[in-house]
């Protein structure tokens, strides 16, 4: 039996082959929010296990069935996060930031414990947004109108977005007595959770996936027919600016979301090329929240998505990001050519900002080199021999085209490559997509 010790199932690595992808989705969500005004807050990993119970709510699945808890060594419950926005309540809470009007976002991994398959993993990451302080809906669809246009800027086309809303705790009161009375008419129907959940949070039976209820509760009552007054005025408010910027939406009286904390607007980006696990972005309004967790009262709403779904879907449509590719591959071949050769490629990074350049390390014959420069995809190989290091010159050979290659003077090797980096590099087999 083998000793080598692998990684811990559903938990996995991200290899050079797949983190340019990454790196690209997180660089174009990252410069989105900042262009809409929200600033990073990094959150601890671990957080005291009430925090979850209290904000998630004791029956879901996430308390009951996939949260990570321990005690630690003083004998606290602790838990690493299966989610974002309670420890960004906690924090904000905690640091005053809920003080005003507050726009943050945050990043990094979440842990459940599910059946790992295609976009579900038991460590997964997601990059999320939470607004305090606003109460109407020009902040919600600001939240949406910011994620369509990621989607439109990582080239990412056919997600649908899924609108409801939740309501009023008072109207949803009401509408609770209905939905049981309802479901209470056809209890034989209900599975084992199902029959659980209706007596401590019947909602939650909109959210079944089981397929044998399917018809059961599509025609149960529909939130969207109770909604309060100023509900209705809120979530009308909202669709009248998403219709007013041309984003489509589909109405999903079903959408109840899985987290107890909800209130009103409640949203979804989904695919269809994800399989069973379509949400590539989840969100909406959580205004109790706050107080909830021991703050005053103070609104709140946000969203968070999945990056392994999103690359997955990056991958399906074709995003290649470049910015991993260096522009220039560095071969030198001769007695004392590498030592002028480091010491020329470091000038050459000091005087070209954004200059991706590759110097060959651990020798080698000319052809072996211009192979490795070749197959790390560069445009061009900077070609440094005894001659050229005499002559005080470089060679330049275009890798990707056709164009013959030349003698540059050692003086002028920078401005040549400040001109490769500026009218960019398009590898023959790679697709541009701008950030």
């Amino acid at each position: 039996m083998s000793d080598t010790i692998k990684a811990i199932r559903g938990m996995n690595d991200i290899l050079p082959l797949d983190t340019p992808h990454w790196q690209h989705l997180e660089r174009v969500v990252a410069g989105t929010l900042g262009a809409y005004g929200y600033d990073e807050v990094r959150l601890p990993l671990l957080e005291r296990t009430e925090l979850f119970s209290r904000s998630i709510g004791e029956v879901t699945d996430i308390v009951e069935k996939e949260m990570y808890t321990f005690s630690d060594r003083s004998g606290d419950s602790l838990t690493l996060r299966p989610e974002g926005t309670a420890g960004c309540v906690r924090a904000a809470i905690q640091n005053a930031l809920v003080r005003g009007q507050q726009r943050l976002w945050y990043q990094g991994p979440m842990f459940r414990y599910e059946r790992p398959q295609k976009g579900r993993y038991r460590q997964f990451h997601q990059i999320g947004a939470e607004v305090f302080g606003l109460t109407g809906p020009d902040v919600d669809a600001e939240l949406i109108l910011m994620t369509a246009r990621m989607w439109r800027e990582l080239g990412l086309g056919g997600l649908t977005l899924e609108l409801n809303s939740l309501g009023s705790p008072e109207a949803r009161r009401c509408y609770r007595e209905e939905l049981v009375t309802y479901m209470e008419a056809h209890e034989e129907q209900l599975d084992e959770d199902s029959r659980r959940r209706l007596i401590a949070n019947p909602l939650r039976i909109l959210d079944s996936k089981n397929p044998a209820m399917a018809e059961l509760i599509a025609a149960a009552p529909r939130l969207l027919d109770h909604l309060d007054d100023e509900s209705r005025e809120h979530f009308d408010g909202l669709c009248a600016r998403l219709d007013a910027a041309g984003v489509a939406y589909r109405l999903n009286p079903l959408l109840v979301r899985g987290l107890d904390y909800y209130s009103r607007t409640v949203f979804e980006w989904t695919s269809t090329e994800l399989g069973a696990q379509g949400t590539v972005c989840a969100g909406g309004r959580y205004d109790g929240l706050v107080e909830q967790l021991g703050g005053r009262p103070v609104p709140a709403v946000g969203f968070a998505m999945g990056l392994e779904r999103l690359v997955v879907l990056m991958r399906q449509a074709g995003t290649e990001p470049t910015h991993h590719i260096p522009h220039a591959y560095l071969v030198m071949v001769g007695e004392g050519v590498g030592v002028q050769g480091v010491a020329l490629a470091e000038q050459w990074r000091d005087a070209v900002p954004g200059l991706r350049l590759t110097v060959h390390c651990g020798g080698g014959s000319f052809k072996s080199q211009l192979k490795k420069a070749d197959a790390s995809g560069a445009r061009v190989a900077l070609v440094m021999g005894e001659d050229e290091l005499a002559r005080r010159e470089v060679a330049f050979k275009d890798l990707r085209g056709g164009a013959p290659q030349e003698s540059v003077a050692v003086a002028a090797v920078a401005k040549r490559l400040r001109r490769l980096v500026t009218e960019g590099m398009t590898h023959p087999e790679v697709t541009e997509v701008s950030a």
